[in-house]
């Protein structure tokens, strides 16, 4: 008995019994399910099924059938045959690469969205899915926080992964928006550290500014600062010559920045969210322990490596203990965390925003510049530069709604 393939396409107001009525038509004359998807847009409803039939009586009475169960529920109904042969070329399109595209802003825009898909569009390359990460928005209430992402699952033959690293980092810097591009493999979907640097990541500020301003040196430990984290000079001679500088600083002073520290927005939403679902998460910094320890335990995070101040009859000695935490030695630590918990290094993820972050940026199976220095967001695999620090749980692909079952 020959068989014949129809794609049956649903629109209208979605309703509870949709998709029992009609797979009970398609039950009661034996047809195979190939495929089916539905999508939901403000309560309108687009629900595809790809079935398989025996040709004759059988083929012209279920559609038949369709058609009538369909406007008995309010929706309306279409059929497209498809041949043997397109139906095996769309099989064999499952063999094809993956890869998922992330869309970040405040809002996002027709000209955003355009500019991505033009591009997919022209290097051949399918949308398979879209789906919005973020909740609703209100057109009337003033949201306190505005965030809009949306995920592209894209399929095809990338000649070139630089190449739409390059494309997508332009429209992000002529358009104003974040655009991750990953691929959607076993690691993508099992990822379990995270390892954030301090500051101007967890925290918006760098505490050694903080303290040379204390110290009465802002100016000179600021600029030395700016030109480390932009990879004009070496770290660990930087790191040298502004702990000279904050010589006889009081003790009693590093408790009251501690506890001023302004937490980066998103970053408890973010961290909180990652210890619910089972992730590591650590701080590899290049500042200091007192206030990565004090960071830790009001987060509650795993880890911490950062340097050591040396403090001596209550005041600080200038100098450092042990050794320094340059960008080398946090991508070090990044690889002993995930050997210790058993991680695969594809499944870790760094984020940080300076030149020092570098080594393990490109180290981590995804590596995130967050609202980074030019130079480090031109060399790491993603960045987040319009959001929240919480940007980076939609470039794992979790909705809002994962999210807020836990706040």
């Amino acid at each position: 008995m020959t068989k014949e393939i129809f794609l049956l396409n649903i629109s209208g107001q979605d309703k509870p019994g949709l998709t029992s009525g009609l797979t009970n038509v398609l039950a009661h004359y034996g047809a195979k399910i190939l495929d089916i998807g539905q999508a939901n847009i403000h309560d309108t409803l687009s629900l595809g099924f790809m079935f398989e039939i025996e040709s004759g009586n059988n083929s012209a009475s279920v559609l038949k059938d369709l058609l009538f169960k369909a406007y008995e529920l309010g929706v309306k109904a279409k059929f497209t045959p498809i041949s043997l042969e397109d139906y095996e070329k769309w099989v064999n399109l499952q063999g094809k690469d993956r890869y998922i595209v992330t869309i970040l802003g405040e809002k996002l825009t027709a000209e955003q969205i355009s500019e991505v898909t033009k591009f997919i569009s022209d290097k051949n390359l399918n949308i398979d899915a879209i789906k919005r990460l973020t909740g609703r928005t209100s057109l009337v209430k003033e949201a306190d926080y505005p965030r809009a992402s949306i995920q592209l699952s894209i399929r095809g033959k990338i000649e070139s992964k630089a190449e739409f690293t390059e494309k997508f980092m332009q429209i992000s810097h002529d358009l104003d928006v974040d655009i991750a591009f990953q691929e959607d493999n076993i690691y993508r979907r099992n990822r379990r550290l995270v390892c954030f640097d301090m500051d101007s990541t967890l925290i918006q500020a760098e505490v050694i500014d903080k303290l040379a301003e204390l110290a009465g040196v802002g100016d000179q430990v600021k600029a030395i600062t700016e030109s480390a984290m932009q990879g004009e000079i070496d770290f660990n001679e930087s790191f040298k010559q502004r702990m000279k500088l904050l010589k006889g600083l009081s003790e009693e002073v590093l408790h009251d920045v501690a506890v001023n520290l302004p937490i980066t927005k998103g970053a408890r939403r973010l961290i909180d969210t990652l210890k619910k679902y089972g992730f590591k998460t650590a701080i590899l910094s290049g500042g200091f322990t007192y206030f990565g320890h004090y960071l830790q335990k009001e987060l509650g995070m795993d880890y911490v490596y950062a340097n050591q101040l040396e403090i001596k009859d209550g005041k600080l000695t200038g100098g450092y203990l042990g050794e320094i935490v340059d960008g080398n030695k946090k991508a070090e630590y990044l690889k002993e965390i995930a050997i210790k918990e058993g991680i695969d290094i594809s499944q870790t993820i760094a984020v940080g925003d300076g030149a020092n972050d570098l080594p393990m940026l490109n180290l981590a199976g995804l590596g995130i510049a967050f609202h980074a220095k030019p130079k480090v967001k031109n060399n790491a695999q993603s960045a987040i530069s319009s959001i929240g620090l919480d940007g980076v749980l939609y470039l794992l692909g979790y909705h809002d709604r994962h999210i807020d079952l836990i706040e």
